[in-house]
């Protein structure tokens, strides 16, 4: 997604490569320094939820399963969210995907992962579920069942967005947006004409743009991140059930909610259940988007149209 911002508002811009991605943030009468401190800040983060870094909370939290491990209010704060997530969309967004996507070959940095792999395609691992993870808030520890391990990709970024945009705004910035590799957030005052964010469109299919004031986007597709292994094409957004790449129809799902990582769990939950329970799954959750089938085809969600500019 491309922000544009109307207006002669006074704004700083901070443009960073962090959690693997391309980050840019607008911060409305922001600090000369942004740059410096959103790379310091999702640094911070990356550090402790990057599942390719072994000294990681999440690393560590994934290697001692059956063990309870005491986490940064962070860590605790979006694996919480994750598993709660995991609750209230009936497993159909899982973070315990970990090894269904390692097995499949996305065992290592997305830049690092070989397009084209030889040999067999791998063997499908269904994803064990949340339903035995420990949360204690009062000693901020995490237990995880044997055999489970945890992948907060999506939902970290979505997270991260939250946290940065909220966080400049409370750093002295009147209004924030942020872009982190295509979660957006915005947060505080606008610029004199708004937010208006160019929505991802995999297929050019004419899905236009949304106008945010508060709030999240988000977007889901299979065509971003792909490889292959013999002669089965992969992506990233894996059904629980299967542990294999969701085939739904669509190409792409894009949510607008009130918080970034809730549009996340929203698009990703939406995407493996496809079309018609998706939809039932966004309505319910009182948010709004559209989807983008692989035929070309767009459905717009209820609610939409207070979004257009």
């Amino acid at each position: 997604m491309i922000e544009q911002v109307a207006g002669t508002a006074p704004c700083t811009e901070a443009r960073v490569r962090a959690m693997g991605t391309d980050v840019y943030v607008i911060a409305v009468d922001g600090p000369r320094d942004l740059s410096a401190w959103v790379a310091e800040r999702l640094e911070r983060l990356e550090s402790r939820w990057s599942r390719f870094r072994p000294s990681s909370e999440l690393c560590q939290l994934n290697a001692a399963a059956g063990h309870p491990i005491v986490v940064s209010r962070s860590t605790y704060e979006v694996v919480a969210r994750a598993v709660d997530a995991w609750r209230w969309t009936a497993g159909r967004y899982d973070p315990s995907v970990l090894s269904a996507l390692v097995a499949s070959g996305y065992d290592r940095d997305f830049d690092d992962v070989d397009p084209v792999g030889d040999g067999p395609p791998p063997k499908p691992v269904p994803a064990p579920g949340c339903a035995g993870i420990g949360l204690d808030p009062m000693t901020r520890s995490i237990r995880l069942p044997l055999g489970v391990g945890l992948d907060l990709g999506g939902i970290g970024k979505g997270y991260a967005a939250d946290l940065l945009a909220t966080e400049t705004v409370a750093a002295g910035a009147l209004g924030a947006l942020v872009n982190l590799g295509g979660d957006v957030r915005a947060a505080g005052a606008l610029p004199s004409d708004g937010w208006i964010v160019d929505v991802e469109d995999p297929l050019d299919a004419g899905l236009g743009q949304l106008a945010v004031t508060e709030g999240g986007i988000a977007t889901s597709t299979s065509l971003r991140r792909t490889w292959s292994r013999g002669d089965e094409q992969l992506h990233h957004l894996v059904d629980p059930t299967t542990g294999k790449p969701a085939t739904t129809g669509l190409v792409s799902v894009t949510v607008i909610a009130g918080e970034c990582w809730r549009a996340e769990v929203l698009a990703k939950a939406a995407f493996v259940a496809g079309p018609v329970a998706g939809r039932k799954i966004i309505n319910e959750a009182g948010a709004s988007g559209l989807f983008l089938h692989d035929d070309g085809h767009i459905d717009e969600l209820a609610r939409l149209d207070a979004f257009r500019p």
